[in-house]
């Protein structure tokens, strides 16, 4: 005859049912715990839609836990810490300018940090005269040095394997809305620059400066002279051709904003005979030919204008008295001269004497 089991005692029925509940509450407060490090909101107030985290080239953990904590943009920069480590982000450091968007998780922090996924900085630059403001524009928008990107437009080594010369070297600066990561260096800012500039001088446009006898950088210096002269798109073709025309017999420019540029001061609305003659290779009043570089950034609109120049006589021209923005143009000079003379009367009016 077999022998019956003991059946359980209440006390033990009650010793198994707090064990369980023991293990299902810590299975709780670790499940709980777990899901607020992992994926429960951890960024402050202080975290807008134009929130960024940059960090730097080289940086390690310790400085990324640091930037954290200086911006205050985490409630808790421990338990990022925790999921960081856990995740092995600490071994894995990517430079860049991060999104950090209000109601992010530290997972959802960890795997952007850790999969480089950056947002791209557009970078827009225009109406740049000189090359310490550009490299002033580059290192406040990408990591790029400045110094440095100063440092090589003044090194007529760097320019070579790009054909230009460090006078000449700013026409390779197409102005423009560009995306770069923030972590571009001033080498790799460059390269793409040059790939731009590549890019738009087509075919088409290559032929058309061949045409009128002027090498791309040429092209470009001239469309710097034209873009000063004028604010009016549609007149910078006629502005080309006096240019072009005053070129082709041998004339003097005589461009007003050559000089602007030799003087160095750019709040000068009236330039002066004096002025005409400061010695400087930018003195078009005082040196034939063009520059030998651009005196600013030429847009696109500019280089166009000049390769499309319009054909015509005119070999003068002068601001028209309404100040509208327009020139009268003439192919005489007592022509030129009443057309100054008009110009001239109305800066008096106004009282513009510089």
């Amino acid at each position: 005859m077999e022998k019956k089991k003991p059946k359980a005692t209440n006390s033990n029925k009650k010793i198994i049912t707090g064990v369980l509940l023991a293990l299902v509450l810590v299975g709780a407060i670790f499940g709980y715990k777990y899901y607020t490090t992992y994926f429960s909101k951890n960024t402050t107030q202080k975290v807008e839609d134009k929130t960024y985290l940059y960090i730097r080239t080289g940086a390690n953990y310790d400085d990324v836990l640091s930037s954290l904590r200086e911006k205050d943009y985490l409630l808790s920069v421990d338990q990022f810490d925790k999921v960081a480590r856990q995740r092995g982000y600490d071994e894995k450091i990517r430079p860049g300018k991060y999104h950090i968007k209000p109601g992010m998780s530290n997972l959802d922090l960890v795997r952007m940090l850790m999969g480089g996924k950056q947002e791209p900085v557009k970078f827009t630059f225009n109406n740049i005269r000189l090359k310490k403001e550009l490299a002033a524009k580059v290192g406040r928008n990408l990591e790029a040095d400045s110094l440095r990107m100063e440092t090589i437009l003044g090194d007529d080594g760097y320019w070579k394997k790009f054909g230009f010369t460090a006078e000449n070297c700013m026409v390779l600066f197409l102005p423009d809305t560009y995306e770069f990561w923030w972590n571009t260096d001033t080498d790799e800012f460059v390269d793409k620059m040059a790939k731009e500039y590549k890019k738009f001088w087509t075919d088409e446009r290559k032929a058309k400066a061949k045409k009128i006898g002027l090498s791309q950088a040429d092209v470009s210096i001239m469309a710097a002279i034209v873009e000063k002269e004028s604010n009016m798109r549609d007149e910078r073709p006629t502005i080309a051709g006096v240019y072009m025309n005053r070129l082709n017999k041998g004339m003097k420019l005589q461009a007003d904003p050559t000089v602007v540029y030799a003087l160095g001061d750019f709040t000068v609305k009236r330039v002066l005979n004096a002025d005409t003659r400061i010695d400087s290779p930018y003195n078009t009043y005082m040196y034939a030919g063009l520059p030998p570089g651009p005196i600013c950034l030429p847009s696109k609109n500019s280089i166009d204008a000049v390769l499309n120049y319009k054909k015509h006589t005119y070999v003068y021209f002068c601001a028209k008295e309404d100040f509208s923005g327009y020139h009268n143009f003439a192919t005489t000079y007592d022509e030129h001269l009443k057309n100054a003379a008009k110009f001239q009367k109305a800066l008096n009016e106004r009282g513009i004497s510089r």
